[in-house]
């Protein structure tokens, strides 16, 4: 571990508190209420007091269910200045899944908002809560934060209480969203998330003049680690965004130094920057292409490590200071000086116009057991299509079947009361089986090619990668809002696909967005033949489309078909779509 890094999160926030007392610490989008260190470190002690006076203490675990707002920050570091555990709850989440994630964690406490307390009482029939604080309280039968941080705890010490916590003790335990089955509680310690920082450090110091953008999950943990610990460890400011639909809009008021984004956001990105160039006068577009594709090109030869001749340099150069600038500044990412992208794979296609715009974009892997990431690309040295090496102090191997294996100080000390599955997960030598399937090169550079779980094995025996065709239809379709890739035990691959309403609405009479009349105007579905078309072109021929259905419907984050971290549920959306699928395999 890094030397100057503190030995706790605790311990870290005092710090980092001490350190810039007067920083802006915690904001909100414009015109909302914000922290400085000081204050932050001040609003912590009182809910930390309070919290004690309820009967929380070492050991004791505490529900989070709460947007990206400044309070889930106060809260969590409160609940670990006592020593206690805190974990967040997907705001997706059902009555019945909460339940499990109580009996599982034995919190006795909820911190909440008032439009989930219904949810939050439906979880609890038995009533084994014994206080729910509303942060936007005050509401009846509920604590307000105010008056939870009012509390009196007579014989506390905060002071004591938060250099009692050691490396060793829990830091929270994170619920995988799980494409199948109910989620496993991820135990991670101060010394793993520690260790992380550490060894990301090593590759992207990181510190108080940096701003980052919380809308992501806080459930999931690579936005908690991005924007919560990262703050805690390194004083970074974060202006939190409630509803992740306000992202484009709050970009360019914050103009975050460090952006951390899934692929399906970076498609998103690339969508919305196409239609914008389609949209403008010939020449300006034009201009515009030209651009991006000579900043693509230079990403592809960096990248592959080909030469770059002058011409092209200094032509990319001038583009990125004048035309390119100008695209970024209007998303906000201006001053963006590394992003990551991670949760799942990214199209190498996708990657190259990203990094073609002038962003320096890194993508990681790794997973909650891993306490985020435990491989990533270097600014400095991105290889497209590979997720990086090994961060310092991390071990990847690969086993005789093609599974990655992890192991370091951030693998996680174990699922929560199920040594059974830990067993599974982590053999006797430490190693963690992740259960995706990757390759390393000899320069250490991790490629992964899907899920071992996920492979599609065709009824010809052919493996093939369903992200690699997913990803290949997202490039070459930016009216495509979802897809998935159908094709195990068959003779051919077919794709179900949903529609993005906001792209298509640009291209219908009146800015149509009903997802049932897109998915039946013929010139929308002539749009995405002829972009599957393109996709199958960069695809083997066994992996090429050979039919689709375009759903009449959204897929929603944490619905049936998709995680809260956009994750396709695989099982899920072959059972509920089993007469969509089997129309394409007509006998």
């Amino acid at each position: 571990m890094s030397e100057h890094l503190a030995p706790t999160m605790c311990a870290a926030f005092q710090r980092t508190a001490a350190r810039y007392p007067e920083r802006i610490a915690l904001r909100g989008p414009a015109g909302t209420p914000s922290f400085t260190w000081l204050e932050y470190a001040a609003r912590v002690r009182a809910i930390a007091t309070g919290l004690s006076g309820i009967g929380v203490g070492p050991g004791d675990t505490v529900a989070l269910m709460l947007t990206n707002i400044p309070e889930f920050h106060l809260a969590d570091t409160a609940v670990l200045h006592v020593g206690a555990v805190p974990f967040s709850i997907y705001n997706t989440f059902a009555p019945e899944q909460i339940s499990h994630l109580f009996r599982n964690a034995g919190n006795r406490v909820v911190i909440t908002e008032s439009r989930f307390l219904d949810v939050i009482r439906a979880s609890d029939p038995r009533g084994r809560l014994e206080h729910i604080v509303c942060v936007d309280g005050p509401v009846e039968g509920c604590l307000s934060l105010d008056e939870l941080a009012d509390i009196p705890a007579p014989g506390f010490d905060f002071e004591a209480a938060w250099r009692a916590v050691g490396p060793s003790d829990l830091v929270t335990i994170v619920y995988t969203s799980g494409t199948t089955g109910p989620p496993k509680g991820v135990e991670l310690t101060h010394g793993n998330l520690l260790a992380e920082f550490a060894a990301v450090e090593a590759m992207l110091p990181v510190g108080p003049d940096d701003r980052v953008v919380s809308y992501l999950p806080d459930a999931h943990l690579a936005n908690r680690a991005f924007c919560h610990y990262n703050s805690i460890v390194e004083g970074v400011q974060i202006t939190t965004v409630a509803d992740p639909k306000q992202l484009i809009e709050v970009l360019p008021q914050v103009r975050p130094t460090l952006f951390l984004a899934v692929p399906a956001i970076w498609y998103k990105i690339k969508a919305g920057l196409e239609s914008v160039v389609a949209q403008r006068d010939p020449i300006t577009r034009r201009i515009l292409e030209h651009a991006i594709g000579v900043g693509t090109e230079v990403a592809r030869r960096r990248s592959d490590r080909r030469p770059i001749p002058i011409s092209l340099r200094a032509r990319d150069e001038l583009l990125q200071r004048t035309v390119l600038r100008a695209l970024r500044a209007r998303m906000g990412l201006d001053e963006v000086r590394a992003a990551l992208s991670g949760a799942a794979p990214i199209a190498p296609d996708a990657m190259a116009f990203i990094l073609g715009l002038g962003l320096t974009v890194c993508e990681a892997w790794g997973m909650t057991e891993t306490s985020a990431a435990a491989t990533a690309n270097p600014p400095d040295a991105i290889r497209i299509g590979t997720v990086g090496k090994a961060l310092p102090g991390v071990e990847v191997a690969v086993a005789d079947d093609g599974e990655l294996l992890v192991r370091g100080p951030l693998v996680m000390r174990g699922y929560r009361d199920d040594p059974e599955q830990t067993a599974a997960a982590i053999d006797t030598d430490g190693w963690l089986h992740t259960g995706d399937v990757g390759t390393v090169d000899a320069d250490g550079y991790v490629r992964i090619l899907d899920r071992k779980k996920e492979l599609i094995i065709n009824a010809a025996g052919k493996n093939m990668s369903p992200s690699n065709i997913e990803g290949a239809v997202r490039v070459a379709c930016p009216l495509v809002g979802s897809v998935v890739a159908i094709g195990d035990n068959r003779k051919y691959v077919t794709a179900l696909l949903t529609l993005d309403p906001d792209v298509c609405a640009a291209r219908m009479p009146g800015g149509e967005t009903d997802p049932a009349r897109l998915a039946a105007d013929p010139d929308l579905r002539a749009a995405v033949e002829a972009a599957i078309a393109a996709a199958n072109e960069r695809l083997s021929r066994v992996e090429q489309i050979k039919r689709f259905t375009i759903l009449p419907t959204v897929w929603e984050p944490g619905g049936d078909e998709l995680t809260p971290k956009m994750s396709l549920k695989r099982k899920m959306i072959s059972a509920k779509y089993a007469a969509e699928i089997e129309a394409m395999y007509p006998s």
